[in-house]
C-alpha cells in the first residue's frame, strides 16, 4: 500500500470512529434541580396553602406535574441530599447522618448523576448548600462550584466561589439566585447544562430578607389537638433523654446555629418566617423562568423543585422537628416541569422517592447508569397511564450522635399501612393503619386484630432491606 492509500485509509477510519463512537446524543435536555431545606408539604399555593404567595414555584407543577406522595428514604439533610444525587439508600452510599466525622471524605467519592452527566458531555454547576460534611471544597463532577461550610449563614456568609473564599455582603438566598442566574445566562457552547441550586432556606434560624419582613404579618398557625392516645402510643417520641450525653463524643458536637436574632419561637412566627424565606426562593425561580424564556431554552429544560425532608410542625406534640418516621417528616414537596414528556397540570399519586430522581434524569439525558441504583426511573409514569410501580418502600434512620433522642429505625410504608421498627432490642415498635388513621395517632402494635398485618409488614421490611443491598 502506498503512502497516499495508507493516509486515505487512516482518515476514513478516524472519520468512521469519530462519527460512530465519539458522537454524543443530540437534543439532550438541560436540567435545573432546585432543593430547599427542611420544607414540609403544605407551604405552597399549589399544595393548597391559601395564605402562600408562591406563583413561580407553583408554575413548575402547574405546567408540569405535582407528586402528592413524594418521600425521602432518610429524613435528614446530608443523607437525603446524597440519595437525591446518587439514587441510592443511605446504607449504600454511606452518608448516614449529619455528624461531622468522615462525611467530607465520603462525599468526595460519590458517583452522582451530575458527575455522570459531565462525563457524557454536559456542563455542570453546583450552587448552594452541599452539607455532606463541613468541607466546602469542590466535589468531583462540577465545572462551576459555589458553596459554603456546613449550614452556612443567611446574612453576609463566607463562601467558596470557584475555590476562592470570599466574605459576601447580602442575603444568602439572593446570592445563590444571582450566581445561578449568572451561570444560566453564560454561553455554554453546544453543550447541554445541568445545575443544582441548593438553598439554605428554609432551614432554621429562618431569617427572611429585609424586604419580606412585612409579608404574612397577620398569619396565624393553626394549633393541632394532641390526643392522649396519640402520645401514649409513641413511647420513643416521649421518652426522656439526657440531652448532655452527646458531649461525650469527641469532635461531633452539634454545628453551632446562626443566631435567630431575637425573632422568637412562637409557632405562628416560625411558620410565617418559613413563608417569608420562601418568598426569596420564589423570586429566584421567577428569574430562572424569564432567562430560559429569553434564551428559548425553557421547553428543553427539566426543572425540578423539592426539599431534603419534611418536619413535624405540631403533629404528635412536636414542633420544628425531623428525623422521625412519621409522614410529615418523610413526605416532601415534589414538582417537575418538562413539557416534552409531562402533560401540563399532571397530578401523580404514586409513591415517589428521592432515590428515583437520579435514574430518571440519567434516562432523560440518554445515559446508562454506570452502577445499579436503588431508585426507579419515573419516565414510565409519564409515558404510560397505568405503568407498574412500587406498592411499598423502605425508609431508615441511623444513629446520629448529636441527636441521641432519636434512636435508629427502619420503616416500611405501603399505601395503607406503616410499620416502624426501632433496631435496638429494647425499643418498642409501632404499626399504623394509614387508610383509617392517616394522622398516625393510633399505634396498633399490640392489638390482637392487627397481628396478621404486623407479620406481613415485618416480612415486607425484611424483603426490602435485602433488595436494597
Amino acid at each position: 500500500m502506498n503512502k497516499i492509500s495508507l493516509l486515505y485509509s487512516l482518515l476514513t477510519f478516524l472519520s468512521f470512529y469519530g462519527e460512530h463512537t465519539l458522537e454524543q446524543p443530540t437534543n439532550r435536555p438541560n436540567i435545573i434541580f432546585i432543593i430547599t431545606d427542611d420544607q414540609q408539604t403544605g407551604l405552597l399555593g399549589i399544595e393548597g396553602a391559601k395564605e402562600a404567595n408562591t406563583p413561580h414555584i407553583d408554575r413548575i407543577g402547574q405546567e408540569g406535574v405535582l407528586f402528592k406522595n413524594a418521600f425521602v428514604v432518610t429524613p435528614l439533610c446530608s443523607p437525603s441530599r446524597a440519595s437525591f444525587l446518587t439514587g441510592n439508600y443511605s446504607h449504600k452510599h454511606n452518608v448516614i447522618n449529619n455528624d461531622k466525622l468522615g462525611l467530607d471524605v465520603v462525599s468526595h467519592t460519590l458517583l452522582t448523576w451530575p458527575r455522570q452527566l459531565r462525563e457524557s458531555g454536559y456542563e455542570t454547576a453546583f450552587i448552594g448548600k452541599w452539607h455532606m460534611g463541613l468541607d466546602d471544597s469542590r466535589r468531583p463532577g462540577f465545572d462551576r462550584w459555589f458553596s459554603f461550610k456546613g449550614q452556612g449563614d443567611y446574612i453576609d456568609g463566607v463562601v467558596n466561589d470557584e475555590d476562592v473564599h470570599l466574605q459576601t455582603t447580602g442575603y444568602m438566598t439572593d446570592i445563590i439566585n444571582e450566581r445561578a442566574l449568572d451561570y444560566l445566562t453564560k454561553d455554554h457552547g453546544n453543550k447541554p447544562f445541568a445545575m443544582v441550586i441548593a438553598h439554605k432556606a428554609i432551614h432554621w434560624p429562618l431569617l427572611p430578607a429585609t424586604r419580606h419582613e412585612s409579608l404574612y404579618t397577620d398569619f396565624e398557625f393553626d394549633s393541632l389537638e394532641i390526643k392522649k392516645s396519640d402520645i401514649d402510643g409513641k413511647p420513643m417520641l416521649t421518652r426522656s433523654v439526657d440531652r448532655q450525653a452527646f458531649y461525650a463524643y469527641e469532635n461531633v458536637l452539634p454545628e453551632p446555629p446562626e443566631s435567630r436574632r431575637g425573632r422568637g419561637r412562637k409557632r405562628s412566627v416560625v411558620v410565617a418566617d418559613q413563608l417569608r424565606c420562601l418568598a426569596s426562593v420564589n423570586e429566584g425561580i421567577g428569574e430562572i423562568f424569564s432567562a430560559l424564556e429569553k434564551s428559548n431554552q425553557l421547553d428543553n429544560t427539566i426543572i425540578i423543585y423539592t426539599s431534603d425532608n419534611g418536619m413535624l410542625m405540631g403533629q404528635h406534640g412536636e414542633f420544628n422537628i425531623k428525623r422521625w418516621a412519621y409522614d410529615p417528616v418523610i413526605r416532601i414537596p415534589m414538582l417537575i416541569r418538562y413539557p416534552k414528556l409531562i402533560p401540563k397540570g399532571s397530578i401523580k399519586e404514586e409513591m415517589i422517592l428521592n432515590i428515583d430522581l437520579a435514574p430518571t434524569l440519567l434516562e432523560l439525558a440518554q445515559i446508562e447508569p454506570l452502577e445499579p441504583m436503588n431508585g426507579q426511573s419515573m419516565v414510565p409514569l409519564f409515558e404510560q397511564s397505568n405503568a407498574p410501580w412500587r406498592s411499598a418502600f423502605l425508609t431508615e434512620y441511623f444513629l446520629e450522635k448529636v441527636a441521641p433522642r432519636v434512636r435508629p429505625w427502619q420503616a416500611v410504608r405501603t399505601e395503607d399501612w406503616k410499620y416502624i421498627h426501632y433496631t435496638e432490642a429494647e425499643m418498642p415498635s409501632e404499626l399504623y393503619h394509614l387508610a383509617n388513621d392517616p394522622s398516625e395517632e393510633h399505634n396498633l402494635i399490640d392489638q390482637p386484630s392487627a397481628q396478621d398485618q404486623l407479620k406481613v409488614m415485618q416480612q415486607k421490611l425484611a424483603q426490602l432491606l435485602q433488595e436494597s443491598e
